[in-house]
């Protein structure tokens, strides 16, 4: 069936009759000019982006290469096989399925707690989880699931990618898969290895289920290249619809993609038809499937022009004005490996980003690196150093200790060494910088003193995420102590190494966990939209936030290895939610020492005294009274959280 008319660079046609159901593919006839950049081959049936639906799926099959591999030519060659028996197909879907729905504006900014998780590894394991529906998005959106992110406080689950995508082929040959999903072929289809019984209709329930318990659902979405990879990856959609308009080629060698993700092409989404289909494909998700917000993969890649990373681009600018986009959830991986591809805090608002210099700078400082305490003590207020610019609030900082790529928190405080022997690679993969300590030895031990030192530390890490300013995210497992063996690097790990083992469940660090989140829930202070910078409040002359050593005094920047300090935060100058009194503040306590010492509690007004509600160096934490004395002690290695209460009159 030829498509007979062309408006602007879109062929298209109508064909009657086709019913919901119907599959199909496109064949593109055209110059085979690779030094060119056109890769037209006719042989290889292909994708249609925007389909919603596929049927069948892609095998690694020698006939999806557009050239013969086995020519001298390499690239160059023209291959004739026909790939249609080895790929999905494009289908035609009900449009009943795809009924907008109605979009409401995110609305957790107030208190926001982020939950990183994969669909299938989450509940793949969960023994609540009916053994019929783990690992898809069914078994994601279960009783068990939702109850257990409510008891974290939970607002959104953030997924990695759900975009339909393929097993890379040198994957395959090594028996292993692409099991994160950051290999995207289809922008409009769901991934149906999640598929339950339901299907499709699946993950719109699964969305559903999720926002009437109060948890929205935030995608990780890849539109900084795709599976096609480099020159001498397959053939299946874009290359042979329109390679040099959907990638961006080499300027002299347009043989060649630039390849700033490192994955060997990237989309060019300066070109008006690319980006609409992006804008397309993000709005789709928005109000047909019903998600709340994105974080974008690479985002730098996605924010780049011919000069270089424009935050004032086609792309940011494209999404800050739409009306539907501009109201959702926008969460930048602000890097990639192209030039100037770190961006931390060069993303405009509304974006939120990955604060990697937090992970770094809160590990570091556990693992009493030098001068970790003054990298610290930016990040326990919301990197104002790299976010506070052009009314960026600090919500702006999204705060992680660990994620999908990387240890997890358990194996933060267990290796010193990376340990991706399964990958294939000879643990060449994977990042060498950790900030790591396995706290005396490598991997699993007996020794009752190493597994209580790599306990509190578990608690010092999560106590750090959830009493800084900014966002928290956390992965999901870390509040059970979930580890990878050491592996920082699970992209291909379907199977135990990247499900989460929750018959391995570390209780105690789950009721820690939970008692951390509903402390700062209960507490608005730690989570203030405004940074802090010791400005002096009109209602009491007291400074928004202040340090202070142990005897109260001033802290000194200036000592190199500061390994104590007091934080007392309080609401922002401006904030209208700020009292007449210091009755609105939270002490918090740091002592990286091993040595317990006495810190002098700052003074209150005769009616109000200190009461502690956090110590990490207990792994049950317990309700305590007022605080009578003038002294409390810290003790070593610990982080203690203390909050102003009414003193109670005794009764007569």
């Amino acid at each position: 069936l030829v498509l007979p008319e062309k408006s602007g660079p879109i062929w298209h046609g109508f064909v009657p009759g086709l019913k919901a159901g119907a599959v199909y593919g496109y064949r593109v006839y055209g110059e085979y000019r690779p030094e060119q950049g056109h890769r037209f081959n006719a042989n290889k049936l292909l994708l249609d982006p925007y389909t919603r639906e596929l049927s069948g799926s892609w095998s690694n099959d020698v006939s999806l290469l557009g050239y013969n591999s086995k020519s001298p030519d390499e690239d160059l060659s023209f291959d004739t096989r026909d790939s249609a028996p080895y790929v999905a197909k494009s289908v035609v879907s009900d449009p009943a399925l795809f009924e907008k729905l109605s979009v409401k504006a995110y609305d957790h900014y107030e208190y926001e707690l982020i939950y990183e998780a994969h669909v299938k590894g989450l509940s793949k394991l969960h023994p609540s989880v009916p053994s019929s529906v783990r690992g898809t998005y069914d078994g994601l959106a279960s009783d068990a699931i939702i109850e257990h992110l409510l008891s974290l406080n939970v607002t959104a689950i953030e997924l990695l990618p759900v975009h339909s995508f393929i097993d890379d082929g040198f994957l395959i040959e090594r028996g292993l898969k692409n099991y994160w999903g950051y290999n995207s072929i289809g922008f409009f289809a769901a991934e149906p290895r999640y598929f339950g019984a339901a299907g499709l209709l699946g993950f719109k329930q699964m969305v559903q289920r999720f926002k009437n318990a109060g948890i929205d659902v935030i995608l990780d979405v890849v539109y900084n290249h795709t599976a096609e990879g480099d020159q001498r990856g397959p053939t299946l959609s874009f290359r042979g619809l329109d390679n040099a308009s959907y990638y961006r080629l080499q300027e002299k060698q347009q043989r060649f993609y630039v390849n700033d993700t490192g994955c060997g092409n990237t989309l060019d989404v300066s070109q008006p038809m690319v980006l609409r289909m992006v804008l397309d494909s993000l709005r789709f998700w928005v109000e047909c499937m019903g998600v709340s917000g994105f974080r974008f993969d690479l985002a730098t890649t996605v924010a780049r022009e011919q000069q270089g990373y424009n935050p004032h681009g086609a792309f940011l600018s494209a999404v800050r004005q739409d009306p539907i986009l501009a109201n959702v959830r926008l969460i930048a991986e602000p890097w990639d490996i192209g030039p100037g591809g770190y961006q931390l805090g060069g993303f405009p608002h509304p974006f939120s980003e990955w604060n990697d210099a937090y992970r770094d700078s809160v590990r570091k400082f556990w693992r009493k690196d030098a001068h970790s305490v003054q990298e610290l003590g930016a990040r326990l207020l919301g990197s104002a150093d790299r976010f506070d610019s052009k009314f960026r609030p600090a919500w702006a900082s999204l705060n992680f200790i660990s994620s999908h790529d990387g240890f997890t928190i358990a194996d933060v405080t267990r290796y010193n060494n990376k340990h991706n022997e399964n990958n294939g690679e000879d643990s060449q993969d994977g990042h060498n910088s950790n900030y790591s300590d396995n706290c005396g030895v490598e991997g699993d031990t007996t020794d009752q003193k190493i597994l209580r030192r790599r306990s509190q530390r578990q608690r010092n890490l999560l106590a750090t995420l959830f009493l800084s300013q900014g966002v928290p995210m956390m992965l999901g497992g870390d509040e059970i102590g979930n580890s990878q063996d050491g592996n920082n690097n699970a992209y291909c790990q379907d199977n135990e190494i990247g499900w989460i083992s929750w018959d391995k469940a570390d209780s105690a660090l789950l009721a820690f966990t939970k008692h951390l989140s509903q402390f700062r829930k209960d507490n608005p202070i730690l989570h203030q939209t405004r940074h802090l910078h010791g400005a002096l409040r009109e209602a009491d002359g007291l400074p928004d936030v202040q340090w202070t050593d142990f005897s109260g005094q001033a802290l000194k920047w200036e000592e190199a290895e500061l390994s104590r300090f007091c934080l007392i935060v309080r609401y922002a100058a401006e904030d209208k939610r700020a009292q007449a009194s210091s009755g609105d503040s939270v002490l918090i306590i740091c002592n990286r020492d091993s040595k317990s010492a006495d810190v002098i509690l700052p003074k209150l007004p005769k009616e109000q005294q200190w009461l502690s509600k956090l110590d990490t160096s207990q792994d049950v934490q317990t309700e305590s009274s007022p605080l009578v004395k003038k002294t409390i002690s810290a003790p070593g290695y610990s982080i203690q959280a203390l909050v102003v209460s009414a003193q109670t009159q005794p009764s007569s």
